[in-house]
């Protein structure tokens, strides 16, 4: 049974219940209309816990089991793609922030790890679309060494973040967090700190659970 069928089903033991107590006015009646209250009550309740689930940000992150993190120290930036270049500051500092606390030191150029970070502006939007035409010989597809599942499509407002390792211009690691950059401002600099925090809150990846 669904949820929704069980509130239902409640709901019309309600009706019966307040019919018998408005015929007989007996306390175990009442009783019996206070506990069917209380189980619709927390059958509600369940129903909303799940609905804010549903709108909450899916973050993701993929990384390469072969890449020793540990030798990474420095970072530079490579490119912010972004509609609205407003964001492209607001994301570099979220970013900078997850990493510097982290022990990584930003510099302006020729960092260890090079950062490329996405806003995807289409539903089902490929990271071929941004790659194909960026260039410079940066290997972002493929997978991840001996990792067995890989993203590639992504919904609007996605912000999707690559690791690249400066020197083979291999990505090391992926992150992506959905629902994080909308039309609303306010709400899009909220969820732009929550969910890039989110993406590194286990970066560098533990290596021993490969």
């Amino acid at each position: 049974m669904t949820l929704l069928h069980n509130i239902e089903v409640l709901v019309a033991q309600l009706h019966i219940t307040v019919a018998d107590v408005q015929e007989e006015n007996n306390k175990p009646v009442k009783e019996k209309l206070m506990n069917v209250q209380h189980r619709i009550f927390a059958c509600v309740g369940v129903a909303l816990l799940c609905a804010t689930a549903s709108f909450a940000q899916h973050v993701k992150t993929d990384y390469d089991r072969g890449t020793d993190f540990s030798q990474y120290k420095t970072y530079s930036w490579e490119k912010v793609q972004t509609p609205d270049p407003l964001w492209v500051d607001r994301i570099k500092e979220a970013v900078n922030a997850a990493l510097v606390s982290k022990g990584l030191t930003p510099v302006a150029s020729g960092g260890d790890i090079s950062i490329v970070a996405i806003e995807m502006t289409k539903n089902n939007q490929s990271l071929n679309t941004f790659y194909n035409g960026f260039g410079g010989g940066w290997r972002w597809g493929g997978g991840f060494g001996d990792a067995t599942t890989t993203v590639d499509n992504y919904k609007v407002g996605t912000l999707v973040v690559d690791l690249f390792d400066s020197k083979t211009k291999s990505v090391i690691w992926r992150g992506s967090s959905s629902d994080t950059l909308s039309d609303k401002s306010d709400k899009n600099i909220k969820n732009l700190d929550k969910g890039v925090q989110k993406m590194f809150d286990h970066f560098p990846p533990d290596q021993k659970k490969k």
